[in-house]
């Protein structure tokens, strides 16, 4: 098996891993302290990044899973991904905030129960 091409589910834990890293380097944080602290933004791109490239390959390896599933954003988090790194220097930090502050709760809820589904039935 290739280097990309991993199981459903760690593709899926990667993006709750990142999730969880989002919210332990921001807790406590209000908008102002995170758009001053660069190396926590740097940080929150970065698992933005990584959130976005596991859904492309969730799209790319697990194309019926994603289309049982297209009520989650897997084409948008990899936009996401594709506009941090390729217009890095000109990030909207308003949106990476908006997306970590409403977006990725509920990405990971969904996500964490898309998981749990298939650890049940193995």
């Amino acid at each position: 098996m290739s280097r990309d091409k991993l199981r459903l589910p760690e593709y899926l834990q990667h993006i709750l891993d990142a999730i969880a890293r989002i919210s332990r380097y921001t807790a406590g944080m209000d908008k102002q302290a995170f758009e001053s602290d660069e190396l926590v933004r740097d940080a929150v791109i970065r698992n933005i990044e990584i959130v976005g490239e596991a859904s492309y390959n969730i799209r790319k390896h697990h194309p019926d899973f994603v289309g049982a599933h297209a009520n989650l954003p897997w084409g948008g988090a990899y936009g996401m991904r594709n506009a941090l790194a390729h217009g890095y220097y000109a990030v909207d930090l308003d949106v990476v905030w908006n997306t970590l502050l409403n977006d990725l709760p509920t990405l990971a809820r969904d996500v964490q129960e898309l998981l749990d589904e298939l650890v049940r039935r193995g």
